[in-house]
Protein backbone atom coordinates (compact mmCIF):
# COMPACT_ATOMS: atom_id res chain seq x y z
CA UNK A 1 0.00 0.00 0.00
CA UNK A 2 1.36 3.42 -1.11
CA UNK A 3 1.28 6.17 1.21
CA UNK A 4 0.62 9.47 -0.43
CA UNK A 5 3.51 12.16 1.50
CA UNK A 6 1.60 15.33 2.12
CA UNK A 7 2.99 18.32 0.68
CA UNK A 8 4.15 21.00 3.30
CA UNK A 9 5.12 24.75 2.39
CA UNK A 10 8.48 25.37 3.30
CA UNK A 11 8.06 28.73 5.84
CA UNK A 12 11.99 29.72 5.73
CA UNK A 13 11.84 33.21 6.31
CA UNK A 14 15.39 32.80 5.03
CA UNK A 15 14.53 31.81 1.96
CA UNK A 16 12.64 34.89 1.03
CA UNK A 17 15.61 37.35 1.81
CA UNK A 18 18.18 34.81 -0.02
CA UNK A 19 16.18 34.83 -3.21
CA UNK A 20 15.44 38.78 -2.77
CA UNK A 21 19.64 38.96 -2.34
CA UNK A 22 20.19 36.25 -5.50
CA UNK A 23 18.02 38.78 -7.64
CA UNK A 24 19.50 42.11 -6.74
CA UNK A 25 22.90 40.33 -6.92
CA UNK A 26 22.21 39.37 -10.39
CA UNK A 27 20.31 42.93 -11.37
CA UNK A 28 16.93 42.38 -11.27
CA UNK A 29 14.73 45.02 -12.36
CA UNK A 30 11.75 46.09 -11.11
CA UNK A 31 11.62 43.55 -8.12
CA UNK A 32 8.30 43.51 -6.40
CA UNK A 33 7.26 40.97 -3.78
CA UNK A 34 3.60 40.36 -2.89
CA UNK A 35 2.70 39.23 0.01
CA UNK A 36 -0.37 36.62 -0.75
CA UNK A 37 -0.45 34.70 2.80
CA UNK A 38 -4.37 35.95 3.07
CA UNK A 39 -5.31 35.40 -0.21
CA UNK A 40 -3.77 31.77 -1.06
CA UNK A 41 -3.04 28.50 0.59
CA UNK A 42 -0.44 27.15 -2.08
CA UNK A 43 2.43 30.09 -1.33
CA UNK A 44 3.26 32.57 1.71
CA UNK A 45 5.04 35.14 -1.20
CA UNK A 46 5.00 35.86 -5.23
CA UNK A 47 7.93 37.52 -6.19
CA UNK A 48 8.35 39.09 -9.89
CA UNK A 49 10.92 41.07 -11.57
CA UNK A 50 12.50 41.31 -14.87
CA UNK A 51 15.88 40.64 -16.82
CA UNK A 52 17.10 43.13 -19.32
CA UNK A 53 17.49 39.62 -22.04
CA UNK A 54 16.44 35.89 -22.18
CA UNK A 55 20.00 35.51 -20.93
CA UNK A 56 20.00 37.48 -18.25
CA UNK A 57 16.26 35.69 -17.31
CA UNK A 58 18.17 32.32 -17.75
CA UNK A 59 20.82 33.15 -15.60
CA UNK A 60 19.12 34.49 -12.62
CA UNK A 61 16.64 31.64 -12.51
CA UNK A 62 19.84 29.08 -12.41
CA UNK A 63 21.20 30.85 -9.98
CA UNK A 64 17.83 31.15 -7.49
CA UNK A 65 17.77 27.62 -8.21
CA UNK A 66 21.12 26.58 -7.35
CA UNK A 67 20.89 28.76 -4.20
CA UNK A 68 17.84 27.72 -3.06
CA UNK A 69 19.39 23.93 -3.43
CA UNK A 70 22.28 24.93 -1.37
CA UNK A 71 21.43 26.82 1.09
CA UNK A 72 17.70 25.05 1.68
CA UNK A 73 18.49 21.24 0.13
CA UNK A 74 15.00 22.47 -1.79
CA UNK A 75 14.61 21.21 -5.53
CA UNK A 76 12.74 23.69 -6.81
CA UNK A 77 10.43 23.16 -9.66
CA UNK A 78 11.44 25.51 -12.68
CA UNK A 79 9.08 26.12 -16.02
CA UNK A 80 9.91 27.83 -19.19
CA UNK A 81 13.72 28.05 -18.53
CA UNK A 82 14.47 26.80 -22.35
CA UNK A 83 12.90 29.89 -23.93
CA UNK A 84 13.46 32.78 -20.95
CA UNK A 85 10.57 34.30 -21.39
CA UNK A 86 9.09 33.87 -18.54
CA UNK A 87 10.85 31.50 -15.85
CA UNK A 88 8.54 30.48 -13.03
CA UNK A 89 10.04 28.77 -10.18
CA UNK A 90 7.79 26.98 -7.46
CA UNK A 91 9.96 26.94 -3.96
CA UNK A 92 7.19 25.69 -1.82
CA UNK A 93 6.42 29.24 0.09
CA UNK A 94 7.36 30.98 -2.65
CA UNK A 95 6.52 31.16 -6.85
CA UNK A 96 9.42 33.52 -8.39
CA UNK A 97 8.43 34.94 -11.57
CA UNK A 98 10.96 36.08 -13.83
CA UNK A 99 10.17 37.71 -16.85
CA UNK A 100 11.39 39.65 -20.04
CA UNK A 101 9.79 43.39 -19.48
CA UNK A 102 7.13 43.19 -22.50
CA UNK A 103 6.15 39.82 -21.53
CA UNK A 104 5.46 41.02 -17.62
CA UNK A 105 3.82 43.65 -18.97
CA UNK A 106 1.43 41.72 -21.18
CA UNK A 107 0.90 39.31 -18.08
CA UNK A 108 0.27 42.15 -15.38
CA UNK A 109 0.22 39.65 -12.41
CA UNK A 110 0.98 42.76 -9.96
CA UNK A 111 -2.83 43.73 -10.64
CA UNK A 112 -4.01 39.90 -10.53
CA UNK A 113 -2.39 39.41 -6.85
CA UNK A 114 -1.75 42.66 -5.39
CA UNK A 115 -5.33 44.42 -5.25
Amino acid sequence: MKVKKSLKKNNNPDMLEVVKQTLLDDKVINLKIIDIRKKSTFANFIILGSGTSSRHVNTMAKNIREKIKKKFALNASVEGIEQSNWVLIDASSLVINIFRPEVREFYNLEKIWDN
